[in-house]
């Protein structure tokens, strides 16, 4: 029998199911566009949020599509079949979702260090101090130099144009601070 051609008077529930566990994806149809809408606001209301409802009525509607075929109708309505599979797909979904947030809070704690450690902070200062100390030391261009390059992310051409000297100076004055500096890092380690 074609999908589109129900029997005439096939309006029922049980009807509509056998035909259905039979193959016929009209009768599928007619049964899921009856339902949808309760089966969603059901899951809506277990999961919380519309993403998570849709997704767990469209797996409502699969899981009863396949098993329609041993499906004994024990009423006139296939809705309460339907919410038993909503609610227990809209369990799984809680629950996957829950192990989800825990495996990712898990993940992040393993990120965060468990102590402190305080001679590495220590160390850490000192460098800093040293560094500071260093850039403090130099000259009044070197230092305008350094600032511009190093902490304001200015380019050769744009910190000569700032400091109104050539392209050659900037490039050339920055590479000797680097290297004081990479100095006064071994020494400090």
């Amino acid at each position: 029998m074609p999908d589109d051609d129900l029997p005439r008077g096939a309006t029922g529930d049980a009807e509509l199911v056998v035909l259905a566990a039979g193959g016929s994806e009209h009768a599928f149809r007619v049964l899921y566009r009856a339902y949808v809408r309760p089966v969603y606001w059901l899951a809506h209301g277990l999961v919380g949020n519309p993403a998570d409802a849709e997704e767990v009525t469209q797996e409502t509607f699969l899981v009863a599509w396949r098993k329609l075929p041993g499906l004994e109708l024990a009423g006139d309505s296939l809705l309460p079949w339907l919410a038993t599979i909503c609610r227990f797909q809209s369990a799984n979904r809680v629950r996957r979702q829950r192990r989800d947030r825990l495996h990712t809070a898990a993940a992040a704690d393993e990120d965060v260090p468990s102590t402190v450690d305080v001679e590495q902070q220590v160390i850490d200062e000192r460098l800093a101090d040293a560094i500071l100390q260093e850039v403090a030391g130099l000259g009044e261009l070197d230092r305008a130099i350094f600032r511009l390059c190093a902490t304001e992310g200015y380019a050769y051409q744009a910190a000569a144009d700032e400091l109104g000297v050539a392209h050659g100076v900037v490039r050339n004055r920055l590479s000797r601070i680097r290297t004081r500096l990479r100095t006064v890092v071994k020494e400090s380690t």
